[in-house]
């Protein structure tokens, strides 16, 4: 269980992560609204994630899930570029996360 809601928290690290970009500096109520509550879902599912996972552990797999989900969602949805080093980077990430999984 504790996993899934790491998981979860990940994904709501890449809703704030990219939620970010269309608040336009905090101006629009709606998606600024969303992405505190993005903010506050994913911090309290990783504190509770952390009652049973090691910290180092949970923080890595919580901040890589959030990196790997914000990059790709840049690429497809804001336009960022999608060359061979960042995707490249972002297997390593991937390998990383798996990797602490599987001696956590």
């Amino acid at each position: 269980m504790a996993w899934f809601l790491l998981f979860l928290a990940g994904l709501f690290e890449i809703g704030w992560a990219i939620g970010l970009k269309y608040t336009d500096g905090f101006t629009r109520p709606i998606p600024t609204g969303l992405t505190v509550v993005s903010m506050v879902t994913s911090v309290v599912l990783l504190g509770v994630a952390v009652k049973t996972l090691p910290m180092g552990t949970a923080y890595a797999v919580w901040t890589g899930i959030g990196t790997v989900g914000t990059v790709m969602l840049g690429i497809c949805l804001l336009g960022d570029p999608a060359t061979f080093v960042r995707l490249f980077c972002i297997g390593l990430i991937v390998a990383g996360i798996a990797g602490l999984k599987l001696v956590a």
